[in-house]
């Protein structure tokens, strides 16, 4: 699939023609991310976007079916690289780094407000909410999970365990404070879910 546009302002003249649809995207994801970052979710619109990007809003209609799937494609890309997950081959020390660089990204960058906004949006939308899921959500307990059962394999974990609740129990505890506040999403409380998680509770 081709894409017939102006010039991106973002990469300068290049002349009339077609560009290729992967650059297309990118330039618009590039685009979406940033408004994001700088303004949030409210100074986002087809066609600002559009006009960023250099692709027309027909494009974007067709790859994205609303606003908010829009948003979520642009901020996952976004947030992406301070995301990934380690291997170091010690569970917790991985455990540990994931989820300080997901609270930092939360709390010190522009995403945790983003995110919740975008949770709060995807109840009403439903091409959002399925995008949340399929694109965000999936992706990331895909990854945890990938993490978790290679520690499994070498014996960091029971074989027993579902690492999936494992997934809900880290991750889900800091969603939790994030959209409902009453308690702050720091450092330190990821820490401690970790060891909490690791080391157990129950008296020694």
């Amino acid at each position: 699939m081709n894409e017939q546009t102006a010039p991106s302002p973002r990469r300068g003249a290049r002349g009339r023609g077609r560009r290729p649809a992967d650059e297309v995207r990118a330039d618009v994801l590039r685009a979406v991310g940033e408004l994001l970052m700088e303004e949030g979710l409210g100074g986002l619109s087809f066609e600002r976007v559009a006009r960023l990007s250099g692709a027309s809003k027909t494009t974007l209609h067709k790859w994205w079916p609303s606003r908010g799937a829009l948003a979520l494609d642009g901020y996952f890309h976004a947030v992406e690289p301070a995301l990934d997950f380690p291997d170091t081959g010690d569970v917790r020390a991985d455990l540990l780094a994931q989820l300080r660089s997901f609270v930092r990204v939360m709390t010190r960058t522009p995403g945790g407000r983003i995110l919740t906004q975008l949770i709060g949006e995807a109840q009403t939308d439903t091409e959002l909410s399925a995008a949340y899921r399929g694109l965000y959500s999936s992706q990331r307990r895909a990854l945890a999970a990938e993490r978790l059962l290679r520690a499994q394999e070498v014996g960091q974990i029971r074989p027993e365990v579902d690492v999936r609740v494992l997934i809900d129990q880290l991750w889900g505890a800091v969603y939790h404070r994030l959209l409902i506040p009453d308690e702050p999403v720091t450092e330190e409380f990821a820490a401690a879910l970790v060891g909490n998680l690791l080391d157990g509770v129950g008296p020694r």
